[in-house]
């Protein structure tokens, strides 16, 4: 029983279809001859955490099947040895979102924030309800206007502030209105 080439197989059912494939359709995906593979193929995926079972004893994805192995770490300074080890799975999910309900996606237009590493056409990550401090990136309604800015106080005043030299700090003059703070900047180099 090849479970890795099974697993990808159930991955990319349930990315395609929304679900879980049945049993009978885990017999064409898999290639195997009677259900009681399957069976077995199932309660193993369970036991390594690529499936899960709720309390109705109804499968769903566990939190290996959609994650993206982490195979170690590699050197940004100067070339080191370097060794491919599975360390760990990780969906990008787990690792970006801290609470999913006040979560959402923006994507970035306009040039104010290129030095803090935020380009047009970036997605980014925001989290509503988060209390911002000093030094945060934010998403505000500024004097009726929508920008993305530094968050920071001077002097009990709140100043926002751009990470380009062509831009102005800004001063709210009649209101300010923080929706979320930014948590995560994803940038896709390649489609």
């Amino acid at each position: 029983m090849q479970s890795p080439k099974h697993t990808l197989a159930i991955a990319r059912f349930f990315r395609q279809h929304k679900r879980l494939p049945s049993y009978r359709e885990m017999l064409t995906l898999t290639g195997f001859k009677s259900t009681n593979a399957v069976y077995r193929l199932v309660g193993r995926l369970v036991e390594l955490g690529f499936l899960s079972k709720d309390k109705n004893s109804k499968f769903a994805p566990g939190p290996h099947l959609l994650g993206v192995s982490v195979l170690g770490t590699v050197e940004a300074g100067w070339p080191s040895p370097a060794e491919e080890e599975l360390v760990d799975t990780l969906t990008l999910d787990d690792w970006l979102i801290h609470n999913r309900e006040a979560t959402f996606m923006l994507k970035v237009s306009g040039d104010s924030m290129i030095e803090a590493g935020i380009r047009p056409g970036d997605m980014l990550l925001v989290e509503r309800g988060r209390t911002p401090r000093s030094g945060d990136i934010i998403v505000a309604e500024v004097d009726k206007h929508w920008t993305l800015k530094y968050y920071e106080r001077h002097g009990g005043r709140v100043v926002l502030m751009p990470a380009n030299k062509k831009y102005k700090p800004i001063l709210p003059q009649e209101e300010l209105n923080i929706a979320a703070v930014v948590t995560a900047v994803i940038r896709k180099y390649h489609s």
